[in-house]
């Protein structure tokens, strides 16, 4: 295995605690070499990166710091908050449970969760800013909720949503969350996977943190991955970090930990590096690790095919550039999403191949996997806004490092 020797081993942050560097081939320092810089120059405060084929971790790194101002340095069982990444976790969840038979892709989602009959579609505003809505043509489905092409779309990435809103708090009788299109006729990100929670919950009866531990994190060993962290947890978590006006990073208090009975599938979730790459794993093996099965391998390839036709996917602009900027991961190359993931339907330079499955969190957490080529990796950083420029090359130099070092670029 590449295995990274992080910071502290080389003498830039206290050492203490942190085992000796174990000796790697030259493609595995030439990746820590590209994390390190990035770290001492102070681009990202600290990161902690890994990849793996279905049976094996192939490359592991920790470097610099959980938190830049206290210099805790990271370590590969560091704690994040990976926000939007708990959405894959989810559509796992919802796709065990059409293999049970619970949950159907193509009714309309509405049989099992009543909230969602009697959609209304946002058609625009009239001259006094009122919105204008219609009911929809067509129902919201589980696949349209799983693949963002049910009309629900994030006031994050999405100024009309911005704009209804904020008529919707002078109004209450307008509807909460309009659709800002028909269902299934244009790809949108937006707050779906949270509704495909609410419907995992309806057809399983438990609440979606057990429903993830006894049907995916347990079975999986997933231990450090849950809505709710521990006090020996929360000593290993990575503090959360901004951009001053300067571009320097700042970190940020812990958020506090309220207790709550109630969570969603669509972000809010803590997690590890190797937690999620197991998860990656699974995947990359037709639905089994380590004696565990958590889906079919049909499932598995039906959730890495394009289910969205032709809508272009995964394109975003900032409607609030303290929390995102905008997002285009790869310029020029045609993106789709499947039940779970976005697909590059072509393949990137001297990387993934195409067919690709990839997603982020908000704090700036990534993974891939490519079925072609057999590997799987995640990179976890905590950066706020989304995108951040910096953590973006982090992650392209250590995808490139990977792939290089396995001779299938």
């Amino acid at each position: 295995m590449l295995r990274g020797a992080g910071l502290a081993a080389a003498g830039l942050v206290p050492s203490a605690g942190v085992a000796a560097p174990v000796r790697k081939p030259l493609q595995g320092e030439t990746i820590d070499a590209a994390l390190q810089a990035k770290v001492i120059a102070k681009e990202i405060p600290g990161v902690v990166a890994m990849a793996a084929n279905e049976t094996s971790v192939v490359y592991q790194g920790a470097f610099g710091a959980r938190n830049i101002a206290a210099a805790t340095p990271m370590s590969s069982d560091t704690v994040f908050r990976i926000a939007s990444m708990v959405k894959l976790l989810t559509s796992v969840a919802a796709l065990q449970l059409v293999e049970r038979g619970k949950l159907k892709l193509d009714e309309p989602a509405a049989n099992i969760d009543p909230t969602l009959a009697s959609c209304q579609v946002l058609t625009g505003f009239d001259a006094k800013g009122v919105p204008q809505l219609r009911p929809a043509h067509r129902p919201v489905t589980l696949r349209n909720l799983l693949t963002h092409t049910s009309g629900f779309s994030y006031p994050l990435w999405d100024p009309n949503v911005v704009r209804y809103l904020k008529a919707a708090r002078a109004d209450p009788a307008l509807p909460r969350r309009p659709l800002m299109f028909e269902p299934g006729t244009r790809w949108a990100y937006g707050g779906g996977i949270d509704n495909v929670s609410q419907l995992v919950e309806i057809a399983s009866g438990m609440g979606i943190d057990r429903y993830f531990t006894e049907n995916i994190t347990g079975p999986l060993g997933m231990n450090d991955t849950g809505f709710v962290i521990t006090g020996q947890q929360r000593a290993r978590q990575a503090s959360l970090h901004v951009r001053d006006a300067g571009g320097k990073l700042v970190a940020r208090p812990f958020e506090k930990l309220a207790p709550t009975a109630a969570f969603s599938g669509g972000g809010g979730i803590y997690s590890t590096a190797p937690d999620y790459l197991v998860l990656l794993q699974a995947l990359l093996n037709g639905g089994r690790f380590r004696g565990a099965s958590i889906l079919r391998p049909d499932t598995i390839a039906m959730m890495s095919t394009n289910q969205i036709g032709n809508i272009e996917a995964g394109i975003l602009k900032t409607a609030n550039p303290a929390l995102s900027n905008d997002v285009d991961f790869f310029p020029g190359i045609h993106l789709r999403w499947g039940l779970g993931h976005m697909i590059n339907v072509d393949p990137v330079r001297d990387s993934r191949a195409a067919g690709s499955l990839t997603w982020a969190g908000l704090f700036n957490t990534y993974y891939w996997i490519d079925p072609k080529k057999r590997i799987a990796g995640v990179i976890m950083m905590q950066i706020l806004p989304f995108a951040d420029r910096q953590a973006l090359v982090a992650y392209r130099q250590f995808e490139r490092g990977i792939y290089r070092a396995l001779g299938a670029a």
